[in-house]
């Protein structure tokens, strides 16, 4: 299975330590976030991972090259200033990521979930399985619910991790363009061809400095 991770943003809220560096190369105890993705694909037995970038996007490739210090080959999707958004991100990488379900993963989150699960997540006949996780205290509301057995819903408590399994058919009948991913995946919620899970563990959306320390903290002192 092969692994796409979005990593197009501008990082607006983590200005201005994103005026130079993209969000997901910003340093994480020492080590850019994006790493710590990268080396628990290469754990999970993902071999082909593809990177979307907008946003200073040569400093990936400097970075991370073609990601033989990982066991990987990393593939990059550049796209125009602004990006393409999450769906038109993937939309445009498609050609990359083959005809088969792949990973997906936010490049601004971190978690200590265990991507190997994945690649046995998606169910036959289903467009996408997501990983949800409590909905933070930042946000008002969550993004779905989940519905029994294993049904992800278009309105409720949870809140979507990033983490993600995505069959390509999602997205087949759209063109190349700038477009998000919600309004795509409710409409599947819509024909119930969307599954999901819950995750309690350690998960966090670095949207800010102040969630980019917090979670630098919690990394250092897990108790």
């Amino acid at each position: 299975m092969k692994a796409m991770i979005l990593a197009a943003g501008r990082g607006e809220r983590l200005r201005p330590l994103t005026d130079t560096c993209p969000k997901p190369l910003l340093p994480l105890n020492g080590k850019p976030l994006i790493v710590y993705h990268l080396e628990k694909l290469a754990q999970a037995g993902v071999q082909d991972v593809v990177i979307n970038y907008a946003w200073l996007g040569e400093q990936f490739e400097k970075t991370l090259g073609r990601g033989e210090a990982f066991g990987l080959n990393i593939h990059y999707s550049p796209e125009p200033e602004g990006g393409l958004e999450t769906a038109g991100g993937m939309i445009q990488a498609l050609p990359l990521l083959d005809d088969e379900p792949f990973i997906l993963i936010n490049g601004d989150v971190f978690s200590y979930y265990d991507f190997s699960q994945l690649s046995a997540k998606l169910k036959p006949n289903f467009l996408a399985h997501l990983v949800l996780v409590p909905t933070p205290e930042f946000k008002t509301k969550g993004d779905f619910g989940l519905q029994p057995p294993g049904l992800v819903v278009a309105q409720g408590d949870w809140t979507f991790s990033g983490i993600s399994v995505i069959d390509p058919k999602l997205l087949i009948n759209y063109p190349v363009g700038r477009l998000a991913l919600a309004p795509i995946l409710r409409e599947a919620m819509s024909r119930q061809l969307v599954s999901g899970e819950t995750y309690v563990g350690l998960w966090s959306d670095i949207g800010t400095q102040e969630r980019l320390r917090a979670t630098e903290h919690q990394i250092l002192n897990p108790c």
